[in-house]
């Protein structure tokens, strides 16, 4: 058995550790920090350690290929995509090497912004303005035929991964792992009757006729970013991810679980706070100074957001090995 590890940024101790493991199993492995599908069909496990927004990221560098994939995350316990925690990575590698794990079909969105291809999102893909604040009118359209025409903050499409992630956020539903459909988000809309559209996901979704004051931008999975001026064209991605499972409990109700108890605990938080989590959510472990440039808030803010955070215990703070002054903040 052969492993492609994939990291963005990892702890020497946990590299050494991950190392150890595969060693023990006798098991090939090769160590690298981005993923290309010119080479990962070599392999028979790609284990992404990381955050969610790691897993994101390699899903995109896998593009058409189909080797299962392990999210492990760097800290204790799994989340929405990292199916486990670093300690428990020697059991999730034993139990694979025992076939004892089953394989999770997520369906993917093909996304065409423009004409072009961009990566298949696992999530979603949403349209915004590139300026917070600003509306945008487009005309959706399903199959040929004309549904709405809105005015709102933003739409997203996403897939039933993705429905308890940023289209939750937005007032979408959440959807069965297994249903075989995608959902139309609008972002605050102007008009009240724009509520979420669930469609087959045989479906082809298009947004055209896009205007706003300020450039647009197709977000795909919160992590790849692209303008966009005349339309995007969504459908289903011939090839699903396939996400490596080692269940216990139902991992839908799960993650079900996981999503309502961490939204209960966003309605009584200020919108910086859900916006600091939003992005350590998808860009991983960030220093203070980092956030304030991915969020744009003033110092003082993001310090707040991430003191109510830490109160709260849905981030947590370690000191950087190289200079303990400075602290890096994650999702817990």
């Amino acid at each position: 058995m052969k492993i492609l590890v994939v990291y963005k940024r990892m702890l020497e101790k946990t590299k050494t550790r991950i190392v150890e493991i595969l060693k023990e199993f006798e098991i090939s492995y090769d160590l690298v920090k981005m993923v290309s599908d010119l080479r990962v069909g070599e392999f028979d496990l790609v284990a992404v350690v990381g955050s969610d927004g790691e897993v994101l990221r390699a899903m995109h560098g896998l593009g058409a290929g189909n080797v299962p994939v392990l999210g492990v995350n760097e800290g204790e316990g799994g989340t929405f995509l990292t199916e486990v925690g670093l300690s428990d990575f020697r059991e999730a590698i034993d139990r694979f090497n025992r076939k004892d794990y089953r394989i999770e079909e997520a369906a993917r969105l093909a996304v065409k912004a423009d004409g072009e291809d961009l990566p298949p999102a696992l999530n979603e893909a949403a349209i915004f303005p590139s300026r917070t604040a600003t509306f945008v009118e487009y005309l959706l359209s399903i199959d040929g035929e004309n549904v709405w025409r809105d005015y709102s903050d933003g739409v997203i499409i996403t897939t039933p991964t993705g429905s308890t992630a940023y289209a939750m956020s937005a007032g979408g539903p959440m959807v069965h792992a297994g249903a075989e459909v995608f959902v139309v988000v609008p972002v605050n809309s102007a008009d009240v009757t724009r509520r979420p559209l669930v469609v087959q996901d045989s479906s082809i979704i298009r947004v055209s006729e896009i205007t706003s004051r300020y450039e647009c931008e197709v977000v795909v999975d919160g992590t790849s970013r692209s303008r966009l001026k005349d339309a995007l064209q969504v459908s289903k991605f011939p090839i699903p991810a396939r996400l490596v499972r080692l269940p216990t409990t139902s991992p839908t109700i799960d993650r079900m679980a996981k999503k309502v108890k961490l939204a209960e605990e966003l309605l009584k938080m200020p919108p910086s706070a859900k916006l600091v989590l939003k992005t350590l959510e998808y860009e991983g472990p960030l220093g203070q100074r980092e956030l304030v440039k991915k969020t744009l808030l003033p110092e003082r803010t993001a310090r707040l957001a991430l003191s109510i955070l830490l109160e709260k215990g849905l981030v947590k703070r370690k000191a950087l090995l190289r200079d303990p002054r400075q602290k890096i903040y994650s999702v817990a």
